[in-house]
């Protein structure tokens, strides 16, 4: 895309984001309609997920969850585009870290953190927790192919004292942090679906065996780094809390694969809770039952 296409869309993006919330909300509203009800955005992709991972409700239940998601998934869009100039203070007041005395007694540990967590609620403003801690707050992302853009999410996504990390410079930037003795705290999305193809890790998620990825244990067993787990909630539109929740701080006497046991057996119990707010547009089941085609 050329400049002035990104300037354009640059434009509407810092015009959403000086707008008040209640007016964003509203726009929000707009957006709904026309994605939801006259576009019909991932619509097979939603309702084939909701139903076979929540086959007890009922089709009336599993549309309400659907409505609800997609008003979800337009206002986390236009959140994220308000990051491009909301404040620490009001940032701080709508996203609230519950429990922050345990990132605390895991970083007198004085071993880096791997932070695990699906995508519920809202993982883009994460990024407020790089002024509460002491450890260097890093994020994991896909690095886009356009540079602009790919520059507009990295500035996005970095205020606060956060740092991204494209997932092709993972593990190199975490080996040097750890050579010249930075800890941090690393947060991984792990709910994600890997290519299909041999030697993959299958485990049950939602009711159905699919697979899984192992990026996250696998680095912390190899650096030997703590993990915790984000439990983020949406208490209201607009307002969110998080709960750290230990998965190991001695990973190298936890059996293999059971990191990431621990992350999906949390994910399910918080989507089951409350599944309005996962993110249900990901065709996370693709691979299901093709187990047997790459053995």
């Amino acid at each position: 895309m050329g400049a002035i296409a990104y300037y354009f869309v640059y434009a509407i993006l810092w015009s959403i984001s000086i707008l008040p919330f209640p007016i964003l909300y509203f726009l929000s509203d707009c957006i709904y309609f026309l994605l939801y009800k006259v576009i019909g955005y991932r619509k097979k992709t939603v309702r084939y997920n909701l139903k076979i991972t929540l086959p007890h409700l009922s089709d009336e239940e599993r549309l309400k969850i659907e409505q609800n998601f997609y008003h979800h998934l337009c206002d986390m869009f236009l959140e994220m585009a308000k990051t491009l100039t909301i404040s620490e203070d009001e940032m701080k007041k709508r996203y609230r870290f519950t429990n922050l005395e345990v990132v605390k007694e895991f970083e007198k540990k004085n071993k880096s953190i791997i932070l695990m967590t699906p995508h519920y609620a809202s993982w883009e403003w994460v990024i407020i927790l790089g002024k509460f801690i002491d450890f260097k707050g890093f994020g994991i992302y896909k690095k886009l192919s356009n540079p602009r853009f790919d520059k507009l999410v990295r500035d996005m996504r970095s205020k606060f004292d956060a740092e991204l990390i494209s997932t092709k410079e993972t593990v190199k930037k975490i080996k040097e942090n750890q050579s010249i003795n930075i800890h941090g705290i690393y947060l991984f999305l792990s709910d994600q679906t890997p290519n299909l193809r041999k030697g993959l890790q299958w485990e049950y998620f939602l009711g159905h065996e699919v697979p899984v990825h192992m990026g996250a244990e696998n680095l912390a067993r190899e650096l030997d780094m703590n993990v915790l787990y984000l439990k983020v909630s949406k208490v209201k539109r607009g307002f969110y809390e998080a709960k750290f929740i230990p998965i190991t701080d001695c990973v190298l006497e936890e059996k293999d694969f059971e990191i990431t046991k621990r992350f999906l057996k949390l994910s399910e119990e918080q989507i089951l809770e409350k599944p309005d707010y996962y993110f249900w547009t990901h065709k996370r089941w693709k691979h299901m039952g093709r187990k047997n085609e790459v053995e």
